[in-house]
């Protein structure tokens, strides 16, 4: 295959919401452009870019997707990201890498919450960006409602390229508002062949509306231009052209073009637009680059920059590492210097990804994207360069966990399979997190949801072998002390030859939340030799771990030792760090205790017309409602509310919602619990006590 370069190359992310059509879109795309032999199909599990056992068997993709097709001396590189909100992370790394987008909508349901989401991190990332919409041909396929959807919720810069003839079953053909000519495709089609006749009589009037409004958006990006068109001058043709290519590139514009993958009509005019609208890398700025060296994509010859985004395990392979090269150009079998972990790698088998499949090739130029498998040392966000020129590109900011969930072995023996598994799907997958938690004596995996979870335990089974299972996470609750009491522990043991003999006196308190734990030394006249007395310390320091009402430890209070007695011969640190637990085991029952729950402020943002559900779910989980403001076109709401009572809230949310609710959470102290949630908690502790 011929090496492309920088002005001949286009990164783009097919983004939406899931079921807009991007995976037969991609596919379809790079079928008519002759790049594949063979057309995919979502039912038979056969398209370019959803391969997996769990895509093939979901329909729907999950994971990000790389194909490329070649069309018109230019190689696009397609990059096809999940439209769920789960996997939200994909289509994140998809924009990051890309240098503009493609957003898909279908034709009967408009602009949905997976399409608000990437166009917030489009605007964010200020990437230039073209409409499809797609499945024209299915029943209540609309496109003037979907455009003015589009205008209300997403911007009005939108402004139509092309409208079709006809919707649902009576679409056969589309107007280029550019050219004026309609095309008219001929049934059956395989690759989009198509007929030009002239302007149908039925959208003349169409025509004129969506033309203006064309025109006009385009005199709007040039002074020049827009001065001619308020003198009531025509603009001509290569004028409305290079109008709208700087438009779109500055982000003044964005295309909306039309079609339907299923049938394949308008994909040679989309690939042709993307060509011609959207920016080559030679174009586009380097994101967030550190080092003491300038330039873009365009410059084959500037210091080597690439950047890692997605680390995918095969079976059979081992890692492969998809990469975006910024700068430079890399042959295969090259050494590069990972800046991130300072080693060096070699770029074996240098490919290129159509799906599953990989083309190598010997060299790659600045802007493209390639793959390499068997990396040792290199991870997704990753950078590399030349040793002698380090360079560092800042990580791809991936969507931060919502949902949180314990996490068990089914079978015996796989237990140490579980933490190298976790840690694989992770390299894979950056929005997933876990951990080990010694206090709870559990392994928690943070993530988008439980969607989400259930995809990563299959995976887990099927690439790793370890069978695992979802649990409710627990709950780091603390206890403490409300009031004052005192007592005494004595250890007295005699097995024939010398005893143990400790004997203190305790005094218990509370202290302010937060204060900590406070020894105080109260012996005077010697009744304890100074020397055991730390160990009086440590035994209630220990005691206190297990604490007195559900086995969490107990904190803020003071333990003060003001009496004993000791032996001379018996008496040693072991018996009265034994006297130090024996004494809190009889006194802290006896000193008012209680479970403090760990409380979470949390921020939700809903839309207002459903801010009502919001609020009283929230309340049903015992939060605290602290107030609501305007947050752009969402409503804000914050409360605080107890950590036991979120588990699953991610899922709640996205039901109440229609999954435009998004949240954020952080840990905000601990509150006294109530009396209700005690008894249950001790209850579930003398449970666990009697079943080890």
């Amino acid at each position: 295959m011929r090496v492309y370069r920088s002005p001949a190359i286009r990164n783009v992310a097919f983004v939406g919401h899931g079921a807009a059509g991007k995976t037969s879109l991609v596919d379809v795309l790079a079928y008519v452009a002759g790049s594949t032999k063979r057309r995919g199909s979502i039912p038979e599990g056969t398209t370019l870019t959803d391969y997996s056992a769990d895509e093939i068997q979901r329909q729907h993709s999950i994971s990000l997707g790389l194909a490329f097709a070649e069309w018109a001396d230019t190689k696009i590189n397609l990059l096809d990201a999940p439209g769920f909100l789960d996997f939200l992370g994909e289509a994140t790394a998809a924009l990051h890498s890309a240098d503009a987008a493609v957003v898909v909508l279908n034709a009967t349901g408009g602009v949905e919450v997976g399409t608000e989401k990437v166009w917030e991190i489009c605007d964010r990332l200020h990437l230039p960006r073209m409409l499809f919409v797609g499945q024209m041909d299915r029943e209540r396929a609309d496109f003037a409602r979907v455009f003015d959807d589009v205008r209300t919720h997403l911007s009005p810069k939108v402004v139509p390229v092309e409208i079709p003839i006809g919707n649902g079953a009576h679409f056969h053909g589309i107007v280029n508002l550019l050219t004026g000519e309609a095309l008219t495709y001929r049934k059956g089609t395989k690759t989009g062949e198509y007929d030009t006749v002239p302007l149908p009589d039925d959208v003349t009037e169409t025509y004129a509306k969506y033309h203006d409004q064309l025109v006009e958006a385009i005199a709007t990006t040039d002074d020049a231009l827009l001065e001619k068109y308020l003198a009531g001058e025509e603009l001509s043709r290569g004028e409305i052209i290079a109008g709208l290519r700087k438009g779109v590139l500055a982000g003044e514009i964005v295309p909306m073009l039309v079609g339907s993958a299923t049938l394949t009509y308008g994909m040679r005019q989309l690939l042709t637009g993307i060509v011609d609208l959207l920016p080559s890398p030679a174009q586009a700025p380097i994101p967030g680059g550190k080092s003491g060296h300038e330039g873009n994509g365009g410059n084959g010859g500037s210091p080597l920059l690439g950047h890692v985004f997605k680390t995918v395990s095969e079976p059979h392979v081992g890692d492969v590492t998809l990469f975006r090269l910024y700068r430079g150009s890399v042959k295969s079998g090259e050494e590069v210097w990972n800046h991130e972990h300072g080693v060096a790698e070699k770029l074996n088998h240098l490919s290129l990804q159509q799906g599953r499949e990989r083309v190598e090739v010997l060299e790659l130029s600045a802007g493209d994207i390639g793959s390499v498998a068997r990396l040792r040392d290199t991870h997704t966000n990753d950078t590399f360069c030349r040793r002698e020129g380090p360079v560092h590109l800042e990580p791809i900011p991936y969507p931060e966990s919502v949902a949180t969930a314990g996490v068990v072995v089914k079978n015996r023996g796989e237990e140490d399979k579980l933490a190298s598994g976790l840690h694989r799907l992770h390299e894979e997958d950056p929005t997933f997190h876990f951990e080990y938690s010694s206090e709870l004596g559990q392994t928690l995996i943070h993530g988008m949801g439980e969607r989400h979870f259930e995809i990563l335990l299959g995976r887990l089974e099927k690439k790793f072998g370890v069978h695992a299972e979802l649990v409710r996470p627990r709950v780091a609750y603390r206890e403490t002390l409300k009031g004052e009491a005192e007592g005494q522990g004595k250890h007295k043991k005699q097995s024939g030859g010398r005893g143990q003999y400790g004997d203190c006196w305790i005094r218990l308190a509370s202290r302010p939340r937060g204060a900590g734990y406070e020894f105080v030394d109260g012996i005077v006249g010697g009744v304890i030799p100074n020397k055991f007395i730390p160990a009086v310390d440590r035994g209630i320091q220990e005691a206190a771990v297990r604490g007195v009402i559900a086995g969490f430890p107990l904190v803020d209070f003071q333990a003060e030792c003001f009496d004993g007695s000791y032996h001379d011969v018996d008496s040693n640190e072991m018996a009265f760090k034994m006297a130090g637990i024996l004494a809190f085991r009889a006194v802290a029952p006896k000193a008012s205790p209680v479970l403090l729950e760990p409380l979470l402020d949390v921020t939700v943002w809903a839309p207002g017309e459903i801010m009502g559900d919001v609020i009283g779910d929230l309340s049903a989980r015992r939060g605290q409602i602290l107030g609501t403001d305007r947050d752009g076109r969402l409503t804000r709401i914050k409360a605080i509310v107890p950590e036991a009572e979120m588990y699953k809230y991610a899922t709640t949310l996205h039901s109440i919602t229609h999954g435009r609710g998004t949240f954020h959470q952080e840990p905000r102290g601990y509150a006294e619990a109530p009396p209700e949630v005690t008894a249950k908690v001790a209850a579930e502790h003398k449970k666990d006590d009697s079943e080890r």
